[in-house]
């Protein structure tokens, strides 16, 4: 196995740089590299709404934007500061509401700051939370897809949706770790393309072999013998941007009809998550995120619609039902969906060393709870 392994330009979209924030404009990307420049947390989490980062791009947005606030706020009282840095993570967490990372991210470095009595203190706890926050995060990434590799046959073929970021990076890593190759299937995932765009374009920067699909045929790889041409699909494996404690997932829109898909045709589906979300005990407690319609009557900004189309329905995200999902998979472990909530009770450090120092892998059981290390 090669010891030089290439990397992905999107592995780090979000730069602090000085007194702004510079992040990948993956709106474009990649057929234009354009940085955005945030001069505020006001600005960053406009570049949050406006879709500039999406997937795991929010979090270190997030991370980003609360250094800057805590930055700007060196020359400010104590009390003052504190004012401006809980203005700056309201606006955050308010950019993108179906997203939790950003959210928690943000709730974590007022906490961090909570006991601080000087500006000094609290500016550099704000700092120092934010970065722990985005490197924890990157971590986590390699842990999710060390439990995930433990779940897929060797040199799998496996089908993705949208984007999945940090995930996507940690699952080809642990395949590297584990010699293994996989044979990935990516949607193109209307309408901003981040599986076109994003995904297959990542997978290709880390020397993995991908073949691009339109959404709508996503159910005839599965159905197939030969899945996208080199044989059966083996899993169906998706980020999730929630799940609830009871095993619900919210992920892209489009996400219910694979794993309806996936059921139909005996094809696991595991969702990937860095931890399930206690803050919704149920599905319904996940808010769905409405888009601007018009998004749908455009591609790219160029209108595909006809001129006479006036009406559309941008539901952001679906939410599938614990029921269609075969696992959800955390840092911590494999879990069956309604069992999601042991996640909390279980070891954290399972997967923190490389599948190689344990020994090991772990087959996927019909039966099977949290997968052991």
């Amino acid at each position: 196995m090669s010891h030089t392994a290439p990397a992905a330009t999107l592995e780090n979209s979000v730069v602090l740089d000085g007194d702004v924030v510079r992040i990948l404009d993956r709106r474009v990307f990649p057929a234009r590299i354009e940085w955005v420049t945030a001069r505020t947390a006001h600005e960053v989490a406009a570049a949050i709404r406006g879709m500039v980062t999406q997937s795991s791009g929010p979090l270190y947005a997030a991370c980003a934007g609360m250094q800057l606030a805590a930055l700007q706020a060196r020359s400010l009282p104590v009390d003052a500061a504190r004012r401006a840095l809980t203005e700056a993570a309201g606006e955050i967490a308010a950019a993108r509401p179906t997203n939790a990372h950003p959210r928690d991210a943000v709730a974590r470095v007022i906490a961090g700051i909570a006991d601080a009595t000087t500006t000094a203190e609290l500016v550099a706890c704000a700092i120092d939370t934010a970065r722990d926050i985005d490197l924890e995060y990157r971590d986590a990434g390699l842990r999710l897809g060390r439990v995930t590799i433990e779940l897929l046959p060797a040199n799998a073929r496996v089908l993705t949706h949208c984007w999945m970021d940090a995930y996507l990076f940690g699952v080809v890593a642990a395949a590297r770790e584990a010699d293994i190759r996989l044979d990935w299937a990516a949607t193109e995932t209307r309408p901003y393309l981040q599986g076109a765009r994003l995904t297959a374009h990542s997978l290709r920067e880390l020397d993995q072999r991908v073949t691009l699909i339109t959404d709508g045929m996503a159910a005839a790889a599965l159905a197939s013998p030969s899945g996208t041409g080199t044989g059966p699909i083996d899993a169906v494996l998706t980020a999730a941007d929630r799940v609830s404690l009871d095993g619900d997932v919210v992920n892209k829109v489009g996400t219910l009809g694979i794993a309806a898909a996936a059921a139909a045709f005996g094809v696991p589906y595991y969702a990937l998550v860095e931890a399930p979300d206690p803050a919704a005990p149920t599905g319904a407690d996940i808010v769905i995120e409405d888009r601007d319609p018009r998004e749908v009557l455009e591609v790219l900004g160029a209108r595909t619609a006809s001129p006479l189309v006036t009406d559309a329905w941008y539901p952001a995200f679906d939410l599938t039902p614990a029921r269609l999902v075969t696992r959800v998979v955390t840092k911590r472990g494999a879990f069956e969906p309604a069992a999601v909530a042991a996640h909390f009770a279980t070891a954290p450090d399972l997967y923190a060393q490389p599948l190689t120092a344990r020994g090991r892998r772990v087959a996927a059981s019909p039966l099977q709870g949290a997968v052991p290390a």
